[in-house]
């Protein structure tokens, strides 16, 4: 029965079991899905791959994405488990028999969170009304790249939000059998932004009748990481990166304009403020003193990734009750934009770890020689199943 008093240990007993039964069709699943990934936004294969798996027919959202609604009818505290469509534009390395041959690939698990979801969806349709919540298998397009997948879906569902969204990622730095779920921040928001200076070119014979905007920008960069360095709590996680240089197209002459792009990171709110002050206070102040105009542009990115305590608090008891370990507190400043989809309600996300996984070559994510073990498929699944239990679990708190 929905709302079932049931000890949450004995149902997860029983939820793990049937994920146990589909884990050989997953694992299945999973070398299809990684042998034909697609970049953000163009998952309609993957979708129609997914869907034909599902125990349920999903609604389709945010254009590729899908929807499965699982378990008792009424949607009232209803759970929501998000899985990732997309891959990302690289070659694969890996040499797998299943390997990507095209130009796209799945280097950071995607492939592996969609086949442990959809073996969690099969496994709760199994228990049918036990469930003490609805799932919804929420499997979201474009998690690498903008327009974000994760933000789309946070304006379809604003109107019937689920109660609470958990989600898990692979991680290579985090020990095989451990997971890691703490609370608070544990992935960082991230905005991009670009600097434009503008001067007088001229003749690099004669410096002195122009206003270098490549000097100044040299400089602009090197202020950003020492002003960064002396303006954020060093004990707070953040970070300003300059990765791409634009400037001119001969050696000898001094161009019109020079421009940088970056990233901006931070867990705290206030931090991430600071830093987008920061880098309009240097660049305006450094074009100052060369004699060149600047523009600044920030493009709003993803929040940090804030998980909430009851959901964690829940979640680390049914994940020993799992079998697995605790990792060590692990937080990065890596973003996903998962995060977005705190707008609707309290969320959780949990690392599953790979490394010293048998067979499993260390790699980082993203990498073209990342390959994800197959035992992977269950851990995730696993992971999710808590995940789930413990969401629906707090909503009663």
């Amino acid at each position: 029965m929905p709302g079932s008093t049931e000890p949450d240990g004995r149902l997860l007993a029983r939820l793990l079991e049937a994920i146990e039964a589909e884990l050989p069709r997953a694992v299945e699943l999973r070398h299809e899905l990684h042998a034909e990934p697609e970049l953000a936004h163009r998952e309609t294969r993957t979708s129609a791959t997914i869907t034909a798996e599902l125990p349920v027919p999903p609604r389709a959202v945010a254009g590729t994405g899908l929807l499965a609604q699982i378990g008792p009818e009424e949607s009232a505290g209803a759970v929501a488990v998000r899985a990732e469509l997309d891959g990302l534009p690289l070659r694969e390395r890996t040499g797998a028999p299943y390997s990507a041959t095209g130009e796209a690939m799945h280097a950071c698990g995607h492939d592996v969170h969609m086949a442990a979801l959809v073996a969690l969806a099969r496994a709760a349709h199994t228990l049918g009304r036990e469930l003490p919540t609805p799932l919804l298998a929420l499997f979201q397009p474009s998690e690498e790249a903008y327009p974000s997948g994760a933000e789309q879906l946070a304006a379809e569902l604003a109107s019937e939000p689920p109660a609470a969204l958990v989600a898990a990622h692979v991680h290579p730095e985090v020990a095989w059998d451990a997971v890691a779920l703490d609370t608070g921040a544990v992935n960082a928001s991230c905005d991009a932004f670009t600097i434009t200076l503008t001067g007088e070119p001229t003749h690099g014979a004669y410096p002195h009748r122009g206003s270098d905007t490549v000097l100044a920008l040299a400089e602009v960069v090197t202020a950003l990481h020492a002003r960064a360095g002396r303006r954020i709590d060093p004990l707070a996680p953040a970070s300003l990166t300059v990765g791409v240089l634009e400037a001119g197209s001969a050696e000898n002459v001094v161009p019109a304009s020079a421009r940088a792009r970056g990233a901006l990171r931070a867990h705290r709110v206030a931090d991430r403020e600071l830093l987008r002050a920061l880098v309009r206070e240097v660049a305006a102040g450094v074009a100052a003193a060369h004699g060149v105009g600047a523009e600044v542009r920030i493009d709003e990115g993803e929040p940090a990734l804030e998980n909430a305590p009851a959901i964690v608090a829940s979640g680390r008891e049914l994940l020993e009750l799992a079998g697995f370990r605790h990792a060590e507190p692990w937080r990065s400043c890596g973003s996903d934009d998962f995060a977005f989809l705190g707008s609707l309600g309290p969320l959780a996300m949990a690392f599953v770890g790979l490394r010293g996984a048998p067979g499993f070559q260390q790699r980082p994510l993203h990498h073209p020689e990342l390959l994800v073990p197959d035992a992977a498929v269950g851990a995730v699944a696993r992971t999710l199943a808590c995940l789930y239990l413990a969401a629906s679990a707090s909503g009663d708190e």
